[in-house]
């Protein structure tokens, strides 16, 4: 895409209003001078509009990861901070950090003078993140379906309802949010913080798309049938059936694996 060719509009990225006075847009000298390209870059990524934060930066951050969810931001191509900046109307240094905030979890990867390349992932990496997320959530699942009353998984039920009505949007970065809701709220059960933390990480690391597709690629009607695996499993905990919890999240994490 010329940088010139197309403007905030024309991409689908929602212009985010900078908070403070230093969050004006940098010009393109400035980026030059920085030695990152503003032109010939593959095309913006379309993101779903974001609801106005006190932290420009944590927007874009959630802007990012949900592209990135979503396939608009692709493995193997690389995406400047001062081009994505322009796009959503804001200055590249928030853009900046918020895609270093990805690197720091393996999403991208820096390239010096040019900006951020996605990670291309192969199946064998998401499989090896399903077994370790099984290795990690299953145990604590059946230990905690012989300790916790059926009265508090009860209390999870709107949430496993809303990985349902999300996966029937067809919304991939929606459900996605969605699906780690619902974990994370199985595990904090757990009362363990950093194991809750550990595991929302793995999970927002299998959700990313692998190269010519994935679980970021997957249709509608394999969402939906994820998806109601939440609630399979929840009456199987309510019900403290340990065996048809031990099957629904084998299978859980074996569909997770398989993409």
């Amino acid at each position: 895409m010329k940088q010139g060719a197309q403007g905030s509009a024309g991409t689908g990225i929602p212009q985010v209003r900078a908070e403070a006075a230093g969050q004006a847009r940098v010009p393109r000298q400035a980026a030059a001078a920085r030695g990152e390209h503003t032109h010939s870059e593959p095309p913006a990524p379309r993101v779903r509009p974001v609801v106005q934060r006190a932290s420009v930066r944590g927007q874009i951050l959630d802007a990012l990861r949900a592209a990135l969810v979503a396939g608009d931001l692709r493995p193997g191509e690389v995406y400047s901070a001062p081009v994505l900046g322009e796009r959503f109307g804001v200055s590249a240094t928030p853009v900046r950090e918020a895609m270093q905030q990805l690197a720091l979890e393996g999403a991208v990867e820096v390239v010096p003078n040019r900006g951020f390349r996605v990670v291309e992932r192969g199946a064998r990496e998401l499989a090896e993140l399903a077994e370790v997320r099984a290795l990690i959530e299953v145990p604590v699942m059946l230990r905690l379906a012989r300790t916790v009353p059926a009265e508090r998984w009860a209390e999870l039920r709107p949430l496993a309802e809303a990985t349902v009505r999300a996966a029937s949007s067809g919304c991939r970065a929606t459900y996605a949010e969605a699906d780690r809701g619902f974990h994370r709220a199985v595990l904090s059960l757990s009362g363990n913080r950093q194991l809750v933390r550990l595991a929302e990480d793995l999970h927002r690391r299998a959700q990313w798309p692998l190269v010519g597709g994935g679980p970021g690629m997957r249709g509608r009607a394999d969402l939906v049938a994820d998806a109601h695996e939440h609630t399979a499993l929840l009456d199987a905990l309510i019900a403290r059936n340990l065996d048809v919890v031990r099957a629904l999240v084998g299978e859980h994490f074996a569909g997770a694996a398989g993409g």
